[in-house]
């Protein structure tokens, strides 16, 4: 029998045997594969129960948003000694006469202008025809009146099927009526009894969860007044400057224009594109050519003063998204709930940034990157949580460090065996 000195030394893998890392390797893909799918069946729960109840949650995100803006009048007349429903009832009531005062006012022009625009128009359809049956083109008047004929002929199918949906729209109609009083009913009770919701969040959810979700809803909280505020101050200075310019240029319907600027403001980057190029087509058919360049050249001058100055000075840090999230975001609430979703696809996306930057900060403190003291923290439950979790880090750091007791030798199962434990 030959001594075990006689077999050949290896000259490769002397290390760690190769199957063995492999197999440690596929086992924490296969850990992290089976985390993901989960985490996608519980999204894919979570957005079936949404466009289930999503009338029911609607009236709630814009009645929150709603909030925002009016919350800080409501809190300076708590603080003047005003009762909470009296200030909540007096900032509803001239908030909503305030917005019915700028329809009625705008209701007469708009009526009085939309008729000569009409007849504008029909002007420049013979103007266009004329042009057409001239140099270069030289399409005879046969040619022409067969084009015209065929898109005539296109909008009376495209007004059968608009009557048909505005007939079946009623019943929309009747929801959104329903849906505008249920957001002005919620308002109420949010700006009536909102500084008593986190601490009956606390009181129902205990002290750890609590302080965090005090944490990080403050946060979310005061991210989406501020982008809502801010946004409103953007759109107004926007509104203005394209208002004032409409008027002296003499485009029709201007301060009509200039409020659908200020709306439009409120749906990043794609509301300001749409307003601004219906300015230019309304500029086009009423005054010409000549005046719908001075109304591009205008509005992407605004744009350009809002994009480079008014958004860099007054929006945080903490707000601040890449263009492409934004774009992202607003296409796919769109997409997904029409223009509503395209009005609340940046306030949700925003906080959902927030909460994800709140669980990388708890990360980083049980990790030991960062310390309690280094946080920009809202709230003083949010400093108890993150020294709780600075702690927690501390000790699993030297539990990490401590030598690891001796154990048996475990009976490798089928299972472990796959995923490369031999």
């Amino acid at each position: 029998m030959s001594d075990r000195s006689d077999r050949p030394a290896p000259v490769t893998n002397v290390g760690r045997d190769r199957m063995g890392v492999i197999g440690e390797g596929l086992k924490s893909v296969t850990g992290w594969c089976l985390r993901l799918l989960i985490v996608a069946a519980a999204l894919w729960v979570l957005w079936w129960v949404l466009e289930k109840i999503w009338f029911g949650v609607l009236p709630i995100l814009l009645a929150l948003i709603v909030t925002t803006v009016l919350s800080p009048v409501v809190g300076w007349m708590r603080r003047r000694g005003l009762p909470s429903a009296v200030a909540t009832l007096v900032t509803l009531v001239v908030s909503i006469a305030a917005v019915l005062g700028v329809f009625v006012a705008l209701a007469p022009s708009v009526i009085e202008q939309s008729q000569e625009i009409f007849s504008q128009a029909n002007e420049g359809v013979g103007t266009v025809r004329d042009w057409i049956s001239g140099p270069p083109l030289n399409l005879d008047n046969a040619q022409v009146d067969e084009y015209l004929n065929t898109a005539i002929e296109w909008l009376r199918d495209q007004s059968a099927v608009a009557a048909g949906a505005v007939a079946s729209g009623l019943g929309a109609v009747g929801s959104a009526l329903v849906t505008l009083a249920l957001v002005l009913v919620l308002t109420f009770f949010f700006l009536k009894d909102g500084p008593a919701f986190l601490p009956w969040v606390r009181r129902t959810t205990g002290r750890s969860v609590g302080r965090h979700l005090t944490e990080s809803l403050t946060r979310v909280w005061n991210t989406l007044g501020g982008f809502i505020r801010t946004q409103a101050i953007v759109s107004a200075v926007d509104a203005v400057l394209i208002g004032a310019g409409l008027l002296l240029l003499g485009v029709p319907l201007a301060l009509t224009l200039a409020v659908l600027t200020f709306v439009g403001g409120f749906i990043p980057i794609v509301g300001a594109v749409v307003a601004g190029g219906i300015a230019v087509l309304v500029a086009l058919v009423s005054q010409g050519f000549t005046t719908a360049v001075w109304v591009l050249v205008l509005v992407l001058a605004v744009q350009q003063i809002e994009g480079n100055v008014l958004q860099p000075a007054l929006q945080g840090r903490s707000m601040k998204m890449h263009p492409g999230i934004i774009l992202l975001a607003v296409a796919g609430g769109s997409t997904l709930f029409g223009i509503i979703g395209a009005f609340l696809a940046v306030p949700v996306a925003a906080s959902v940034v927030v909460l994800l930057r709140y669980l990388s900060e708890q990360v980083d403190l049980r990790t030991g990157d960062i310390g309690a003291k280094d946080l920009a923290l809202a709230t003083p439950e949010g400093l108890v949580a993150a020294a709780h979790g600075e702690h927690a880090g501390v000790l699993a750091r030297r539990a990490e460090d401590a030598p690891a007791p001796r154990q048996a030798p475990e009976r490798l199962g089928f299972w472990a065996w796959l995923v490369g434990r031999h």
